[in-house]
């Protein structure tokens, strides 16, 4: 009998791990909340540089990071960074002239006012059009890191005005288009492609005041994981980013919820209810888990 068992024994290993090799390559890769957590990094990177972008872009005689004037503490910008422009300050600009600015958050790591990491540089490129509706603005990477995850390509953005209404003034609406390589400290590459649009809702009345500012958020995008597979993502209830947030520290989205779908296998990522905290909900299968994002 001894020596019956001896024999079927690495018989019964080999099948066993042969079942094993079967099943591995016949189940699908499902979602998993660390698959919810690199999106939430990369979204929040990707709100900081629409802010850092957009804010480049909305006074074009910005020499410093401070121009916001009486709520400078409140801006996305700290004081570790550097803004130049071609041609350079002090220089009238006419319209129709290609502008193009710098900002600079040096090689060593620069704290933003809500608490992020960045490094490297964020270029901008745009026509000077005062009395334009629209706009069309290119941000190019510079070996730009944010909080360790790098971000590669060159990038564009519209910009443009909402009309009058009785009830709102005109307002900025901000439409990028994604298409991101992105590294993960530990060396996974992503890349995003897609579109996210950024409405300024609450706060535009008031120019020199960016802590009351409100954006919603839309957009759906595909993102690639690095074994290949394939994660769409949906905002399927409009997200909002509240700088009033960054006095606390905080994640800028506070609301909303992002449908994924991979493999044929559908999840959701909950922000919240308003709040500047710095937890999400990642639901699947109908199961939820609080999942921490932020710096």
């Amino acid at each position: 009998m001894k020596k019956i068992a001896k024999f079927l024994f690495p018989i019964l290993v080999l099948v066993a791990f042969s079942a094993c090799e079967k099943e591995n390559e016949t189940t699908p890769e499902t979602l998993t909340s660390d698959d919810a957590l690199v999106n939430a990094k990369i979204d929040m990177a990707s709100d900081d540089i629409s802010n850092i972008a957009d804010q480049l872009f909305d006074n074009v005689d910005g020499s410093t990071i401070s121009y916001r004037g009486i709520n400078n503490d409140n801006s996305v910008f700290s004081n570790c960074a550097t803004i130049t422009r071609v041609p350079a300050f002090g220089t009238v600009i006419t319209p129709g002239t290609q502008v193009t600015k710098t900002i600079d958050f040096g090689t060593t790591g620069c704290q933003l006012n809500n608490g992020n990491i960045v490094k490297g540089k964020i270029i901008i490129s745009f026509v000077h059009q005062p009395t334009a509706v629209s706009h069309t603005v290119t941000y190019t990477f510079d070996n730009f890191y944010h909080n360790n995850i790098k971000f590669v390509g060159t990038k564009t953005f519209t910009r443009s005005l909402t009309a009058a209404t009785a009830t709102s003034a005109p307002h900025p609406i901000v439409v990028m288009l994604l298409d991101m390589t992105i590294t993960m400290p530990n060396g996974d590459v992503y890349t995003r492609v897609g579109t996210r649009t950024r409405e300024l809702v609450e706060g535009f009345s008031t120019t020199q005041i960016f802590a009351d500012n409100i954006y919603r958020i839309t957009g759906n995008w595909t993102t690639t994981h690095p074994n290949g597979t394939v994660q769409t993502a949906t905002i399927t209830t409009p997200l909002r980013a509240r700088m009033s947030c960054l006095a606390v520290n905080k994640p800028l989205l506070v609301f909303g919820v992002i449908t994924f779908v991979k493999n044929g296998v559908t999840a959701t990522l909950d922000y919240g209810n308003g709040d500047c905290d710095n937890t999400a909900v990642f639901t699947i299968n109908g199961v939820s888990y609080t999942i921490i994002i932020g710096n």
